[in-house]
């Protein structure tokens, strides 16, 4: 009998994930376009309060990500209903830890932001902003283990259509909320922040509608009496290293913010529209390490794994040469593509200079973004944390405050200091993944399964 993953090729996964990639980083380059209009310093403070939230969703995401790699193998052995019971565990785990989170993030706002010393005159507005939304995390914990239940059956098209929907309303709504459009009261920040909220919980509803049509897999409260924790052990021993990485990444981002923070409102600025054109550039190596990482999950499972490292390095090789053609597109059209944001003709400068640096970084994220999520489908998890941690910490902050702050190169020395971090973590997993030495984790995580 054929396996389904037989059917699949990394371009009919891949496009989906792209399409839902570019439309997620569209959510936060609507809050920051709409914004601008708005004013200079609300973009600064969202900015910022968007940096604690990208951390805290990297806490739900170690589920999500081991709910991935267990469901694809799963699939691939042909143990559907493991597969299932695996999926209910992870939405459980994910609802009890986003409510906590949430929770704290609704509490601690304020205090959250000045242990980042974000300015003083941005403080209310980052406060009211990280208050709405983190609160409301939770509902971006229980959407992302759902979504990847459903990329890991191959349903990606699904995942898609939800968030253009959600991008539709959210757009609707910023209008509405940020500018008072239409008799609605004119909030601000605090628009923008209620808009992401309420369009993220709509497209919770719809994933949950779309889970049960393509698994049957139902959410209701009996199904949940006598759940198999035994997986949480599996979850946890591939979630908690590969959150450990992200984790390490996102607070090594934190720590460069802060030095951002010193050269004052203006960098901040500048670093927050440079990241939004950025995003466009790195999101097809996102969408080709996720549809990767589906591929070599059922791979891995099916006991393939000279074909798992084949399609690894296939992968590797285009998004390298995607990413540095989108990246010299971005710095052609830096000029106008900054305008979109601001007049300032200091600012915009400054952001093309940046952006001609990304043409050198790009192609080193791309290496990281494959490889890890197929060293993580594979379940070899723990040698990219500790990469990670090395390269990030001691190259990636040391060299921001070094260059950016100590010689006083600004916002280019923090962007070399991205450069060194991206390329010598990227040539480490390269390494690793030539060396096979994955192979030898595989059989345990399939052990495991029986």
């Amino acid at each position: 009998m054929r396996r389904k993953a037989d059917t699949w090729s990394l371009f009919s996964l891949t496009w989906p994930i792209f399409i839902e990639t570019m439309l997620y980083m569209l959510m936060g380059n609507a809050d920051t376009l709409m914004l601008s209009q708005y004013s200079d310093e609300a973009v600064a403070a969202v900015g910022v309060a968007n940096q604690i939230i990208a951390l805290t969703i990297v806490l739900f995401n170690f589920v999500a990500l081991a709910t991935a790699v267990l469901v694809a193998q799963y699939l691939g052995a042909r143990q559907e209903r493991k597969a299932m019971e695996v999926s209910l565990v992870s939405i459980a785990a994910n609802l009890v830890f986003g409510l906590l989170l949430s929770a704290l993030l609704a509490a601690f706002s304020r205090p959250v932001l000045r242990m980042i010393d974000l300015p003083t005159e941005l403080l209310d507005e980052g406060s009211r902003y990280l208050t709405i939304v983190g609160g409301c995390l939770f509902i971006q914990a229980l959407m992302m283990t759902v979504g990847a239940i459903l990329k890991s059956y191959g349903y990606t098209r699904d995942t898609m259509y939800v968030t253009i929907g959600m991008n539709v309303l959210h757009v609707i709504t910023n209008a509405l909320l940020i500018f008072g459009l239409l008799g609605f009261p004119r909030l601000g920040v605090e628009g923008a922040a209620i808009s992401t909220a309420a369009s993220r919980g709509v497209a919770f509803v719809a994933l949950l509608f779309l889970l049960y049509k393509r698994t049957n897999l139902t959410l209701v409260p009996s199904a949940f009496r006598s759940l198999p924790f035994h997986y949480l052990r599996s979850l946890l021993k591939i979630g908690i290293p590969a959150a450990g990485e992200h984790l390490s990444y996102n607070t090594a981002q934190m720590a460069i913010t802060y030095f951002i923070t010193w050269l004052g409102a203006e960098a901040l600025t500048v670093r927050v529209y440079t990241q939004n054109i950025m995003m466009f550039v790195f999101l097809f190596g996102i969408a080709v390490s996720q549809g990767t990482q589906i591929l070599v999950g059922h791979l891995v499972g099916a006991g393939r794994y000279e074909e798992a490292y084949a399609r690894c390095l296939k992968s590797l090789y285009s998004a390298i040469a995607i990413s540095v053609l989108l990246a010299a597109v971005a710095f052609w059209f830096a000029e106008p593509l900054l305008s979109l944001f601001t007049d300032d003709r200091s600012l915009i400068e400054l952001g093309r200079t940046l952006l001609l640096l990304t043409i050198i970084l790009e192609p080193g994220r791309s290496f990281n973004l494959v490889i890890i999520s197929s060293l993580r489908a594979a379940g070899d998890v723990q040698f990219p944390v500790y990469m990670g941690i090395l390269s990030m910490w001691g190259v990636g902050v040391t060299v921001a405050y070094v260059f950016g702050i100590a010689l006083e190169w600004g916002l280019v020395g923090i962007w070399l200091s991205f450069i060194a971090d991206e390329w010598l973590r990227g040539l480490l997993m390269l390494w690793r993944w030539r060396s096979r030495a994955w192979m030898k984790k595989a059989p345990l995580t399939r052990a495991k399964m029986a």
